[in-house]
């Protein structure tokens, strides 16, 4: 198998979706990993990676030919080829993943990640280097456009407003991110929206939304999102907050 020739069509493959998203392809990537690896193992996973900051997955899909996820993700930072590595491992197994970017290949000519020279052997006693690409490139363009049912149920996971926040569940800042992300980009109608956004509220988070929604039958998804940060959050980033309170001079007069 020409290996080199497997990961350029991989390279070429992202680059080509993510051609006209926002953001550009400077801040996403491509991570292929085992069936069964959770949302929450990828990024905790990537974010490892310094270089990355904060990440988050935006699509995942089953490929029946490599028997892995291909795993679509976005981060924070500007990639910089030169300090991404080119796969990564899972703490728990030591299982690499190879880490694909679209920006440039990560690697030198002739040297695509080991963790994938392994993969395509071992696809290879029932599948050739042809149909991979193949295979890889129609899951890519399957991502481009993902059902609204399954893109808006991928998108949430579970909020209840507790603090501290319990395990399993987002924080307030990550979760309004991924469920504006949801109501902005989903095909689904308003309706459904709502009911996506009301099966992952828990707990006091859910209580709000369900008075309000008595109140407003036809509550809009971004009414719902607009009452969960008026009820949980705070207008300014804590960020913000801090740098506010650095700047607090004190006044001519006024007391500690």
């Amino acid at each position: 198998m020409d290996i080199q020739l497997v990961h350029t069509e991989l390279v070429k493959g992202l680059r080509q979706w993510c051609q006209g998203e926002s953001p550009e392809e400077d801040h996403r990537l491509l991570v292929l990993v085992p069936k069964g690896v959770e949302i929450a193992k990828v990024e905790e996973t990537l974010e490892t990676v310094k270089a990355l900051g904060r990440v988050r997955v935006r699509g995942r899909m089953y490929n029946n030919k490599l028997d892995w996820l291909s795993v679509l993700c976005e981060c924070r930072e500007k990639i910089d080829p030169t300090k991404i590595p080119s796969e990564v491992k899972d703490p728990t197994t030591d299982i690499s993943w190879p880490v694909i970017v679209a920006v440039k290949c990560s690697t030198p000519a002739g040297d695509a990640p080991n963790s994938l020279r392994v993969l395509l052997d071992t696809a290879a006693s029932s599948s050739s280097a042809e149909s991979i690409i193949r295979a890889v490139g129609d899951v890519l363009l399957k991502m481009e456009k993902p059902s609204g049912e399954n893109s808006s149920y991928r998108c949430l996971r579970a909020f209840s407003g507790t603090l501290p926040t319990p395990t399993g569940k987002e924080a307030l800042e990550q979760w309004l991110e991924q469920a504006h992300l949801m109501v902005e980009e989903s095909d689904c109608s308003d309706k459904e929206k709502c009911q996506c956004i009301m099966e992952c509220l828990k707990g006091p988070a859910l209580t709000v939304v369900k008075a309000i929604q008595t109140a407003e039958v036809d509550i809009t998804p971004s009414k719902c999102l607009d009452a969960i940060e008026s009820a949980f959050g705070s207008a300014e980033s804590g960020e913000d907050l801090f740098f506010e309170f650095r700047l607090l001079q004190q006044e001519k007069n006024e007391k500690l």
